[in-house]
């Protein structure tokens, strides 16, 4: 899981770096084709289960949204109630 963890990492600090070479207009037409991915894929699946790798990048993803998006994200701050896993 670590080894994974890393690689995400990697991978979307590389794809950052890639985002530089690229005008506003091809970063803004990419942030709202995903949007809509999103809100199809929502449409399709009621519960997705990230695992830890995944929460944690989109944990600290999300630090850097304003707060009045929450209800948008998956991953919250809600803590785990006992017998669940995190």
């Amino acid at each position: 899981m670590l080894v994974r963890m890393i690689y995400l990492m990697t991978t979307r600090t590389f794809a950052w770096l890639a985002l530089l070479c690229r005008s506003t207009a091809a970063k803004n037409a990419e942030i709202l084709i995903l949007r809509h991915e999103v809100t199809v894929l929502r449409r399709q699946v009621t519960a997705p289960k990230p695992d830890w790798p995944d929460r944690a990048l989109l944990a600290a993803l999300a630090r850097l949204l304003p707060q009045r998006l929450p209800d948008h994200r998956i991953v919250t701050h809600a803590p785990c109630s006992p017998g669940t896993s995190a």
